[in-house]
């Protein structure tokens, strides 16, 4: 079977937190069908939302999929979660979609985390079409987040839809392509809208628009030019075949106005759907089910019963109870269970072919981002980028008979959560997980309690620096050691000097005439590598600089890989602590939207938080700031913020970037 026969889309739902995006999934559902009641956020009744934590915090913690039917399509939907601190969810959901929905708050416009979701997006080409959602919301204003869009995110954002009433009164939309009224009477999801003319107060501005969209899509047809160059206005028809072109090329983003929460414009953002983002294999690579097999694991979820590895099969097919090569680990796999995914339900399913997002059950050793192929035909996809964690807690057991079911509760979440990570400090012995910031890692230790029954002790949230040099240094180092049996010795000069920050550790070798062998220059940058795990100053990993061996010398008898390589690390560490070692903070780019009265203390606030104001902006009836302040500055920032404001100032943040910290700080981060 061809993959676009079957009119299949695989698609995602991406926001900021709070913009409405898992409210406009759950009425997808009931629309489609696939549910007869609309599950309610605040409530905790999400269909998409089904674990405890999700339904405690009312948010999306976790990326739920689902599959939907809407106009003879079959929709593979994911919901990922709007907050900064599992944008891993989103990230790896993004590596495999076809396309993706937007959904904007129709009053604070372009978000932070939405610009970040957007350059995912925009890495994993994934087409999009955006939808406005909240109109009826006081300060809504759909041409000024059209506007946002463009100024913030680069992009030809194209309404193809404009809202009829505003806030309160919001009540339906024109439709630009068919140049009609689409109404909602009443808030009843149950109720269909009634098609109407276009208001005449607002038909001279729709005229306008239609026009411009005109212009723009029938550049992405021929023929559908040349007639309109000569005098042809397109037909409804010929205008949605171009929209698809044009957003199958990124050329442009269709922008749809609605209300999930009032059930306005979410029939005709299904329609969208359908229409204009695409099948498998049109804007990735091929999707062919005659090819030999090849899946991509996204997502590993464990329960009683297992682990449950999610995968989209790019080529090919996999029947139950097929075995397949794991090309990142070169270890064979058994499919015990194929699972199509309906939130918490599951239907099991005989095959996968080409196209499908589903699960796996029986997979021992898969991990995000593995290829799963064919044996006799191995292939490598591209993998899922995981950002460094910036914030630690140190964890133990109450208990110390907890101690080996802590540490598999620990592994399982490190398997189901490749963002965490999980280290021992050499000095105090400690367990120390890290994690992209305070929420995810309380949803953690709030999981090791009620999911896995394990109570622990908890440490302060510490921020996870990194050190760097700020000069040139050359040492000369010597391993020599005898101890009556075998000898070791080593001879090396190694230079370090600094690199750029972000661009990470780099290694060269000047050695010639065979001073030292070939076979032990590996091992001196291994030893460079593992030693700048632990730093010079205070623990942390050293980063950005080019480590280069200048010369050497080696014994016949008494040299070894291991020789040098404990030669590269103790030269490593004499070089870095004469090369102006420093440590590195990471400093977060922070959004604080306030009322206006409140705007100069919370700009006297973040000052003092050793914050840099970069802008000042009006959004709506509210003031927004924009800033860098260090994560050390941030932490129980919430609870100050709401003193300050009378408990109507909100803020995000998410990170940016590494900065030296100051000389007044330096003391503080290295004794925290």
């Amino acid at each position: 079977m061809n993959p676009k026969s079957r009119n299949l889309r695989n698609i995602g739902i991406i926001a900021h937190v709070d913009a409405g995006k898992t409210t406009t999934t759950e009425r997808i559902l009931f629309y489609a069908g696939e549910s007869h009641r609309i599950g309610d956020v605040s409530q905790g009744t999400a269909r998409m939302d089904f674990e405890p934590q999700e339904q405690k915090r009312g948010i999306t913690i976790s990326s739920a999929a689902i599959t939907v039917h809407w106009n003879a399509a079959q929709i593979n939907l994911i919901d990922t979660p709007g907050h900064i601190d599992f944008n891993i969810e989103v990230n790896r959901s993004l590596r495999v979609l076809d396309g993706a929905v937007v959904v904007f708050d129709g009053v604070a416009g372009v978000e932070p985390q939405t610009e970040t979701n957007w350059r995912l997006a925009d890495r994993y080409r994934v087409p999009r079409i955006a939808f406005v959602n909240k109109l009826d919301r006081l300060g809504a204003d759909f041409l000024r987040v059209v506007a946002m869009m463009e100024e913030r995110l680069g992009v030809r954002a194209v309404p193809v839809q404009l809202p009829i009433g505003a806030e309160g009164d919001f009540r339906g939309v024109i439709d630009l392509i068919g140049m009609r009224a689409l109404v909602w009477d009443k808030d009843d999801a149950s109720q269909p809208y009634r098609v109407a003319d276009v208001p005449a107060g607002m038909l001279a501005s729709a005229q306008s628009h239609r026009a411009r969209l005109v212009e723009l899509v029938v550049e992405q047809d021929e023929a559908a030019m040349v007639a309109y160059l000569y005098g042809e206005e397109p037909s409804a028809d010929v205008l949605r075949d171009c929209l698809r072109k044009g957003v199958l090329a990124g050329a442009f983003v269709p922008v749809l106005a609605g209300s999930a929460y009032r059930n306005r414009d979410v029939e005709p953002l299904l329609d969208a759907i359908v229409d204009w983002l695409p099948r498998p294999g049109e804007v990735a690579m091929a999707s062919d089910p005659r090819a030999s097999f090849a899946a991509l694991a996204f997502k590993v979820s464990s329960d009683d019963h297992g682990a449950m590895v999610f995968v989209r099969v790019y080529s090919g097919r996999l029947k139950r109870g097929d075995t397949m090569l794991n090309a990142a680990t070169g270890r064979i796999e058994r499919a015990a269970r194929l699972y199509e995914v309906h939130a918490d339900d599951r239907i099991e399913r005989d095959e996968l072919v080409a196209g499908d997002i589903a699960a796996i059950v029986g997979l021992k050793d898969t991990l995000t981002g593995h290829t799963l192929c064919d044996r006799n035909h191995p292939v490598h996809l591209e993998t899922i980028s995981v950002p460094e964690p910036v914030i630690h807690v140190a964890i133990e057991p109450k208990a110390q008979a907890d101690q080996q079911a802590l540490s598999k509760a620990l592994q399982a979440m490190l398997r189901e959560d490749p963002s965490l990570q999980l280290r021992q400090d050499a000095e105090s012995g400690q367990t120390i997980l890290s994690g992209m910031g305070e929420l995810q890692l309380d949803v953690s230790i709030e999981k090791l309690r009620a999911k896995y029954g394990v109570e622990v002790s908890v440490g302060r949230p510490q921020v996870a620096c990194r050190e760097t040099i700020s000069r040139e240094a050359e040492v000369h180092h010597v391993h020599r050691k005898q101890t009556g049996g075998p000898g070791q010795f080593a001879e090396l000069k190694l230079r370090l000097a600094p690199r750029a920050r972000g661009e990470g550790i780099a290694f060269e070798s000047q050695v010639v005439g065979g001073v030292i062998p070939r076979e032990f220059i590996p091992a001196v940058e291994a030893g460079i590598r593992r030693a700048a795990q632990s730093g010079v100053i205070a623990g942390f990993p050293c980063v950005d600089f080019v480590a280069t061996l200048v010369d050497g010398s080696h014994h016949e008898r008494d040299s070894s890989a291991m020789a040098f390589e404990l030669a590269a690390a103790a030269a490593f560490r004499e070089a870095a602590a004469k090369a102006g070692p420093q440590v590195l903070e990471p400093v977060m780019a922070v959004e604080v939207i306030t009322p206006a009265d409140y705007l100069g203390d919370c700009i006297g606030d973040l000052n003092r938080r050793r914050g840099m104001v970069r802008g000042q902006t009006v959004r709506g009836n509210a003031a927004v700031i924009e800033a860098h302040v260090p994560l050390k500055e941030m932490f129980g920032y919430i609870g100050n913020l709401r003193a300050l404001s009378s408990g109507r100032a909100q803020y995000t943040m998410q990170f940016d970037h590494y900065a030296v910290a100051p000389a007044s700080e330096m003391a503080t981060l290295v004794k925290s």
